[in-house]
């Protein structure tokens, strides 16, 4: 009578053991030896790393209306280590970067990058009167415009909630020390964990305007 229940044990052991990789498709427990190969490689510090990178970011071009999502990046826990060890250089060791990734959560990092266009500028048209037919003046556009944005981040049908959401203006300054607003940077994070799936989309929504979607195959990214 016991074989039959250690057949039956060993039976759903193994089913849960093949089904628990198709449910993290993100590695959340990066080895040793993976963090050192990350390191490795942010280290190249030349094409290398620019066309490893290329593949988490899709790129779109400039829309006919409308601001321009110009870009949507997302980075993996693995992704993160390269980008962090191509921004240092001297005197940053393997031995560090493994000391710096022990022990902390696995995380994923969205960035967004959203440009200003001819139809969507760095001015709005303001009436100087609420009287019909009174001309149209100018204003800046607000710094923290990317407020307006809404961004949802879907794991195939479930809503992934950040860990934080942040977002900066970008500015194109000239030799005479005047800027102008150029767009902003939108940067969301989350535990990797959270994405149990393959399939994510970024689904970016300008105020007045249609939503953007950019979907990601994580079973293509590492």
């Amino acid at each position: 009578m016991k074989y039959p229940y250690r057949r039956a044990c060993f039976s759903t052991l193994t089913a849960v053991l093949l089904l628990s990789p198709s449910c993290f498709p993100l590695d959340t427990h990066l080895s040793e030896e993976a963090v050192r190969e990350a390191y490795f490689l942010g280290q190249h510090h030349d094409k290398s790393v620019t066309d490893f990178l290329a593949r988490y970011i899709k790129l779109l071009p400039v829309p006919e209306t409308g601001p321009q999502i110009a870009s949507v990046a997302f980075y993996t826990p693995y992704a993160l280590l390269v980008l962090s060890s191509n921004e240092r250089s001297f005197g940053y060791s393997a031995q560090q970067a493994e000391l710096d990734h022990r022990g902390k959560d696995e995380s994923v990092k969205i960035v967004i990058q959203i440009q200003l266009t001819p139809d969507y500028g760095p001015t709005t048209a303001v009436p100087t009167s609420p009287r019909s037919g009174a001309p149209v003046g100018f204003k800046l556009r607000p710094s923290d415009f990317w407020k307006d944005f809404q961004v949802q981040v879907l794991n195939k049908d479930k809503t992934v909630t950040p860990l934080d959401f942040t977002g900066e203006p970008t500015y194109a300054c000239d030799e005479n020390g005047g800027c102008s607003l150029t767009g902003a940077i939108l940067r969301l994070e989350f535990r990797a964990e959270k994405f149990t799936s393959d399939d994510v989309t970024v689904q970016v929504t300008p105020p007045d305007y249609d939503p953007i979607a950019v979907e990601f195959d994580l079973s293509t990214l590492r």
